[in-house]
Formats: structure tokens, sequence, C-alpha cells
């Protein structure tokens, strides 16, 4: 069976890390300090290893997922109410067409700054967050109720089906789908997002302000090591929350 389209293949990570790896050694060749431009992926593990073992780095691996998931969490809540309000009212859709179309075009560095003037440098990453997840999960949610079978629906409303029975049985199974896809796109948004909310606020003890003083430092392997801890963290929690969205999907189904 082949595997799915845009599955990570060994080979393929093992190819660019000998890249790196090599244009590493390169500049480390060329130039009497070329490891501060780029260091090589073993210096870069080996830094992470370092990093791992110290209370420091679960601190900020911890501060800066509380937040940023915490953004994450709120938006989905919020989304998800705005949504079907949207989706009964035409008038919610119309109102909240403006904000949503606002945000998607604008760049998140814009926000980051206009936050900065009401925000303090704590609460800017579960802001941005939030606001950075929330038209992709709104319109996703949107789509996703306008789109269940009316003929279901005109049913239950026939036999009287209580509510609760409605958002069981039919809502959630049409309306999963388009969530689960969201949340994806949602999780690795809110990442990249609440990092810069956080590089540019420099919450104290946050991932963000890690990856600030390793590059004012030139400290180029913690640089490296910062980044993949993030990169590591938010694949992590979106596949775990995938797999929760999954297992909610298959319990709606039964």
């Amino acid at each position: 069976m082949a595997p799915p389209r845009g599955t990570l293949r060994l080979w393929a990570a093992v190819f660019w890390l000998a890249v790196w790896q090599l244009a590493a050694m390169g500049l480390a060749a060329a130039y009497p300090h070329g490891d501060l431009l780029l260091a090589s992926p073993l210096s870069s593990l080996a830094r992470l290893g370092e990093l791992a073992v110290t209370a420091v780095f679960w601190r900020a691996v911890g501060w800066s997922a509380c937040r940023i998931l915490g953004g994450f969490l709120l938006s989905c809540v919020t989304a998800a109410a705005l949504a079907a309000l949207a989706a009964r009212h035409d008038r919610v859709r119309e109102l909240l067409a403006p904000p949503v179309a606002a945000v998607k075009a604008t760049p998140v560095a814009s926000f980051i700054i206009l936050a900065l003037v009401w925000l303090d440098g704590g609460r800017l990453p579960l802001f941005i967050a939030f606001l950075m997840v929330f038209p992709p999960v709104y319109l996703n949610l949107l789509e996703g109720i306008r789109r269940t079978d009316a003929k279901l629906l005109e049913m239950a409303r026939v036999f009287r089906v209580p509510l609760i029975r409605r958002l069981r049985g039919i809502y959630l199974p049409q309306v999963l789908p388009y969530f689960r896809s969201a949340a994806s796109l949602g999780l690795g948004l809110c990442w990249k997002a609440g990092v810069a909310a956080e590089i540019i606020g420099l919450p104290a003890g946050s991932m963000g302000e890690r990856l600030y003083t390793a590059k004012i430092y030139y400290q180029t392997p913690d640089l490296f090591a910062w980044t993949g801890a993030i990169v590591a963290v938010s694949a992590l929690f979106e596949r775990l929350f995938l797999r929760l969205v999954d297992a909610a999907a298959g319990k709606a189904a039964v």
C-alpha cells in the first residue's frame, strides 16, 4: 500500500540532514567562525540533549505550552459558539465576516505590535494564538454546520429528537471532519504565532525569550536546539489533540 501523500519519509529526512551537516562543515572550513553562521545537526542535537535534562528547559516548555495552547483551546470554544450562531442567523454571519477577513489578511507581526499597546508580554502569546486560530476554525465549523444533511435535521424535528441527541447523532459526525482539518492547521499556526509573540514581547522564562537570547549572543547551537524543541512540542500536541478528535468522532459514529 502506498504511503499517504505528504507523509514524511525517513530517507528524505536523512538526505536533508546530510545536506545540513555538509553545509555546516563547509562553512566551518571556509570561515574562522563558520559554526556561528550555521550549527551542525549533530551539535544542535547534542545541545538539545544538554538542555532537556535541565529544569529551566521544561519550565520554558510548560510556560509557553500553557499560554499558546490555552489560546488555541479558547479560540476553538469561541469559534464553535459563534459558528453555531452564524449558521443560524445570517446577520451574525454578515457581522463577523469583516473582522474574520481582516484577521486572515493582516500580518501576525502587526497584531503583535498593536497588542503590546494594551497587553503585557505574559498575556501576549495567549491572545495572538487565540486570534490566529479563530478564522480557520470558525470558517471550517461554519461550513461543516451549513453542510449538515437537511433531511436528517428535518426528520429530527418531525420526531422531536432532543437537542443533545441531535448534536451527538447528526451534527458531530458531520462537523468533526471539518473541525479536525481546522485544528490541524490551527495548532501549527498557534505555535508559530505564539512563539513570534514571545520573541517580540519577551515574557520571562518562555521559549521565545530563549530563542531571542540565543540569537543575541550568537549561541547558534542553542538557537537550533530551541527551534527543534518548539517543532517537536508542536508536533506532539498536534498528534495528541487529533487523536482525541478522532476518538470523539468514533464515539459519535457509534
